[in-house]
């Protein structure tokens, strides 16, 4: 079996602010399931530190050359699950209020990457696969296959690199090249890393991995083109042979009604019917709502971003609101919809909530406690909620796009089959059908919205076959393993 290291800016159980996060967290404990040997390193931020500092292993102490002065790495190491995690330990750098969002990422990423290549070295460790994730390990192929080329530990690793979402990029300035990650300046003149200027972290990810990777099916071909590539879709089609498409999944264990102990009443595929009641009674007397079994409750859980189609929400707010429905959303993001939905929540007391702030308890007992969940992104690469909704009996009303349309089948009332709602074309008008279908099958055929409440939930949303997939792939790039 391959040996892989996974590079990621962030990673579950240490450290959250995305999606990305739940693929480091659950995707190398399935690979290690099936006998690889996996590990991960990413930056040691000030939360991880704060949590776990003395129960890290430290691993080693080196130096690496950031604007032409050598800068102090400390690594770390913890096991969780059978999968070793590093960390890369700077306190100016990483041991700050937020992961991102600086003006310096480009050379605090920069920095890890070069951290982590070094590691290697230092470690004795000689992973077959390096698979990077994301903007914040784009570099970590070119840099090896352009200056570590005459070293054979160091030329026998095949890259894989996965794109998460298309909008973050790591663009910076020329100038980083140079002075934080050692490349020769002939990278732009030859176009490998140069874009709109500067360089692009992702573009050179994906010119320089030897396979390249996006989070679902239908996105891996959206990308392609101009509406969804982000003016790195020539690039792209250049590598379209190399590319997979493999959709996430979900750590079954963790999103797991029969035994999640945040919930009011735990259930089964067999017991949701009777036991999801119980939850939508604890759920409308938390968050303030009426307490009435008989009204549809329908969920929203999503950062408040323009990516999520929030403005379609806001647009058919007023048309599904009325005696026998309630709105829940969780979430925070941009002030204009943090403020119009707790305006909704005023104006429609005891039918509205507006949670302003992520809490993971009010998520466990949405995705319990709602009747159904929406998920109408402009564009979504993989999406996880709508897997985790279908887990716990919440019927999904999607936006056909990314992982959401490779997820999500759209509901047949001729042949009673499908497992959610789906509308295709990004307008309001479209999304507001979509809940109404919803409704009316709600309230007028209960015993075939149960049935689909119990398809969803014995849904495989796990990582079975996605990590098959990445076997395959691992194999592939390394077929004596």
């Amino acid at each position: 079996m391959a040996s892989i290291l996974m590079v990621a800016g962030e990673g579950l159980p240490f450290i959250k602010t995305g999606g990305l996060a739940d693929v480091i967290g659950s995707l190398p404990k399935a690979l290690t399931e099936r006998g690889h040997e996996v590990k991960v390193v990413m930056p040691l931020y000030k939360k991880i530190s704060d949590k776990y500092y003395n129960e890290l292993h430290f691993d080693c102490e080196y130096s690496v050359s950031i604007n032409y002065h050598e800068v102090p790495v400390r690594v770390f190491s913890k096991v969780v699950d059978n999968v070793c995690f590093f960390f890369i330990q700077h306190q100016g750098y990483f041991e700050r209020d937020s992961l991102y969002g600086y003006q310096d990422d480009g050379e605090r990423f920069g920095y890890f990457q070069k951290a982590v290549i070094e590691m290697l070295n230092q470690l004795n460790y000689w992973p077959n696969i390096i698979h990077c994730h994301d903007w914040h390990t784009g570099m970590i192929p070119c840099m090896v296959k352009e200056t570590h080329d005459a070293d054979p530990r160091y030329r026998a690793i095949r890259f894989v690199y996965t794109i998460h979402n298309m909008a973050y990029q790591g663009n910076f300035g020329p100038e980083m090249l140079d002075s934080c990650l050692g490349l020769p300046y002939y990278l732009l003149d030859n176009g490998n890393v140069r874009f709109d200027g500067g360089i692009s972290f992702m573009k050179s990810g994906i010119l320089y991995a030897d396979k390249v990777t996006t989070v679902s099916p239908t996105y891996a071909q959206e990308i392609l083109s101009p509406q969804y590539g982000e003016h790195l879709e020539a690039v792209l089609n250049m590598r379209k042979y190399d590319l997979w498409g493999i959709v996430n999944g979900i750590d079954t264990d963790i999103w797991n009604p029969a035994t999640d102990k945040l919930l009011a009443s735990k259930y089964d595929a067999e017991s949701a019917i009777k036991n999801k009641k119980a939850n939508k009674k604890a759920l409308q007397e938390s968050l303030g709502l009426d307490v009435d079994e008989h009204k549809m409750v329908i969920g929203l859980i999503s950062r408040l971003t323009n990516q999520k189609g929030l403005d379609l929400v806001n647009d058919v707010i007023p048309g599904i609101m009325d005696e026998h429905t309630q709105v829940v959303v969780l979430g925070t993001g941009d002030s204009q919809y943090e403020n119009t939905f707790r305006y909704y929540e005023n104006k429609y007391k005891g039918n509205f909530c507006a949670y302003i702030a992520y809490n993971e308890n009010v998520a466990h007992n949405i995705y319990a406690g709602c009747d159904a969940l929406l998920v109408p992104s402009r564009f979504e690469p993989c999406g996880l909620t709508q897997l985790i909704s279908m887990r716990y009996g919440a019927v999904p009303i999607v936006r056909e796009t990314g992982g959401l349309k490779d997820t999500v089948q759209p509901y047949n009332a001729f042949e009673n089959t499908g497992n959610g709602f789906t509308f295709d074309r990004y307008e309001s008008g479209l999304l507001y059908d979509a809940i109404n279908r919803a409704k009316t099958l709600y309230f007028e055929n209960r015993v075939y919205w149960d049935d689909m409440v119990v398809r969803d939930m014995n849904k495989d949303v796990s990582w079975e076959q996605s990590a098959k997939q990445y076997k395959d792939m691992y194999v592939e790039l390394t077929p004596r393993y």
